[in-house]
């Protein structure tokens, strides 16, 4: 029997960078040491990775500690649903509980764009669903991406506060 010489080899599909931007809040424990925290373990999921100024909020739709946001963007081959999956497992070893909606936490981790998708499943939505109402998100998405972020999308949420610390 003859050697099988011309058997294609196969490669499995590459994936493309993707830029994706993360929300971090958090609002119990040493919260800005938290964000921090989470920035940098971020870091360790992409290639490139760059993060807003760190911001303080007071809760919207709740109650407690205020918060202290920022946002990271992140180049990445995960996809969106591998992403999310990650984060969760970041927020878990944080001690995230989620008890009831809008609870404090001692850390949030939202995906708020990835890339241009659009995903609207039942776990996911991209781009979150309330980006566009929270000063938290925009205002540090601003900074560091200021062409994803229109003049009006900022000037409709100026009677939220929002201080850089």
């Amino acid at each position: 029997m003859a050697p099988i010489t011309d058997v294609p080899t196969l490669t499995p599909p590459s994936r493309s960078v993707v830029r994706a931007y993360i929300a971090i809040g958090a609002n119990l424990g040493d919260a800005p040491q938290q964000v921090v925290t989470a920035a940098r373990d971020l870091q360790r999921l992409g290639a490139a990775w760059v993060c807003s100024s760190l911001y303080r909020t007071a809760p919207q739709g709740a109650s407690g500690p205020d918060y202290v946001n920022a946002v990271v963007g992140l180049d990445t081959l995960l996809t969106a649903p591998d992403l999310l999956d990650e984060l969760q497992r970041l927020e878990l070893a944080a001690g995230r509980e989620r008890p009831y909606p809008n609870a404090p936490r001692t850390l949030d981790l939202d995906i708020v764009l990835y890339g241009d998708a659009r995903i609207d499943s039942a776990r996911l939505q991209i781009p979150h669903p309330r980006m566009w109402s929270r000063a938290f998100v925009l205002v540090p998405l601003q900074e560091i991406a200021p062409n994803r972020v229109d003049a009006c999308h900022l000037h409709a949420l100026a009677d939220q506060a929002i201080r850089r610390i």
